[in-house]
């Protein structure tokens, strides 16, 4: 569930001998390099990114212990293998066994395992040494956020500014993967590049949406991704960002701002009556470009008493907020939206990233907005 992968281990059981299972992966054609081949192990560069991929075969008694073992993270798995040795056991990837005499206690599914150490099964997603032991101890881990229960996607763009379909096709794609509802939020005017709404033609959108009246078989709620400018202000007047149903301000511009008044600037922000979600928070892109420094706490503390929701960004190239920010915004008592940023049909099937980084931040479905039926949402968004 991590932003960015080293490489990858794949982990295989079952009827076949382990050097079939072996002589297949050896011949995948996108290795690029075999780095090692061993009775049970094979290693490999694949593809042109030259990601290492190491295939483990293993006997069915030991697949629950490796596949905790290789899950991680390292931190977890030591404090992990801590706790057995207090407990006078010991723990590897072949299996959990007594210290004394080597008898094996557990090993063939995760659950067994934890179980045998007095925790209840961690979600990898929290495997983090970050409470989850003591909260699995004390039977206190969250029941966590899953996609089946987000019920829409409330940020997306069209071909009305820079996006590669139409509302019209956006909404067959949402409807395709089961969405109650979609919020149209092409970008404002201040993004000239991707010929953004200017309030004229915004206000014209939101009353071409509310003429669709469910005929496009999913809910369209009216909505903008509102530049937030560099004084705080909102890219368009008040009375255009009333006529529309989802207002997303987020920031495109002047993003090294010394770190005071890029949070007086979102601070201002957040006083627009009609802003209803921060979107990308921190503006980062994983590998590209660092988060811009802002006072996070100061932030999210006005975020909760003014009830802006917090955007959790699926895009793979953002999953922004990050997981600790979110579960430090979470201890303020903010909530928040787990959106797409679709540019394109295929881009809506993201949600799953949002929901891995939600996941990662101790999320449960209570925190999340679309995680509601569309008639309860407009009114959850904070309007004047």
């Amino acid at each position: 569930g991590r932003e960015t992968v080293g490489d990858l281990d794949l982990l295989v059981t079952g009827p076949a001998a382990a050097g079939a299972v072996l002589d297949r992966f050896a011949a995948f054609p996108r290795i690029e390099e075999m780095l090692a081949r061993g009775e049970n192990k094979a290693s490999a560069k694949v593809g042109r990114e030259r990601i290492q991929v190491d295939v483990r075969a293993l006997p069915r008694e030991s697949f629950g212990a490796a596949l905790q073992y290789f899950t991680g993270s390292k931190d977890h798995n030591v404090a992990v293998r801590t706790r057995a040795v207090r407990m006078g056991l010991k723990l590897s990837e072949y299996g959990l066994f007594r210290a004394a005499d080597e008898t094996r206690v557990a090993g063939e599914t995760e659950e067994e395992v934890y179980g045998q150490l007095g925790l209840r099964w961690i979600p990898p997603e929290l495997r983090e040494n970050a409470g989850e032991i003591e909260a699995a101890e004390q039977n206190r881990l969250p029941e966590l956020v899953e996609l089946r229960q987000l019920r829409g996607d409330l940020h997306m763009h069209t071909t009305e500014t820079d996006g590669r379909a139409s509302l019209e096709e956006m909404a067959a794609a949402a409807r395709e993967l089961g969405h109650e509802y979609i919020a149209i939020t092409d970008h404002s005017k201040a993004l000239a590049m991707a010929n953004g709404l200017d309030e004229r033609r915004a206000v014209e959108f939101a009353r071409r949406v509310r003429g669709f009246d469910g005929s496009l078989g999913v809910r369209v709620f009216s909505g903008l991704e509102c530049d937030i400018l560099r004084d705080g202000r909102l890219d368009l007047a008040a009375d255009a960002l009333a006529e529309l149903d989802v207002v997303i301000g987020s920031v495109h511009s002047h993003m090294n701002l010394e770190p005071a008044e890029m949070t007086d600037r979102l601070l201002c922000a957040l006083e627009c009556p009609y802003l209803g979600i921060l979107g990308h928070p921190t503006g980062r892109i994983l590998t590209q470009r660092e988060p811009y420094p802002f006072d996070f706490e100061r932030v999210a503390a006005e975020a909760v008493r003014r009830g802006v929701f917090f955007e959790i960004n699926s895009s793979p190239e953002r999953l922004d907020l990050g997981s600790n920010l979110i579960r430090a915004a979470k201890a303020r008592g903010a909530r928040f939206v787990i959106s797409t940023d679709a540019h394109h049909p295929r881009h809506l099937q993201s949600l799953r990233y949002g929901v891995i980084t939600a996941r990662r931040g101790w999320l449960a479905p209570a925190d999340i907005l679309n995680t509601l039926p569309a008639g309860e949402l407009r009114a959850a968004l904070r309007r004047p």
